[in-house]
């Protein structure tokens, strides 16, 4: 089993900039792909951005393209999500995710297709 530990949360003024880490314990072996989930106090946890461990691959929800970029680095098994021009709308706890085996033709939106989660990490955006 995948282990995943996010960092990086923190308290930043709107327009501001943001980066979160994601370390696994494994990621270019077992896992397809790692994304970023969030989740706003009364909402429901929404897919923000996955890159595929191999390739690079990398995808977007429309709400953060042109903001967020989404990153690998295999030498330490770890994602990076960097946030710029941040909203108040972003503000939530950010999960890291990691997909073994994918299903449907946009697998990275689900969460179904996601097996391990990370502990998640606070992002506060004041305005």
């Amino acid at each position: 089993q995948v282990q995943l530990v996010e960092s990086g949360g923190g308290s930043v003024q709107a327009g501001g900039s943001l980066r979160l880490s994601c370390a696994a314990s494994e990621g270019s072996f077992s896992t397809y792909a790692l994304g970023w989930f969030r989740q706003a106090p009364g909402k429901e946890r929404q897919f923000v951005a996955a890159v595929t461990w191999r390739a690079g691959t990398t995808y977007y929800a429309d709400s953060v393209k042109g903001r967020f970029t989404i990153s690998r680095d295999h030498a330490k098994n770890t994602v990076y999500l960097q946030m710029n021009s941040l909203k108040a709308e972003d503000a939530a706890v950010y999960y890291c995710a990691a997909c073994r085996a994918p299903t449907g033709s946009s697998w990275y939106l689900s969460e179904s297709n996601y097996n391990n989660w990370g502990q998640g990490t606070q992002v506060t955006v004041s305005s």
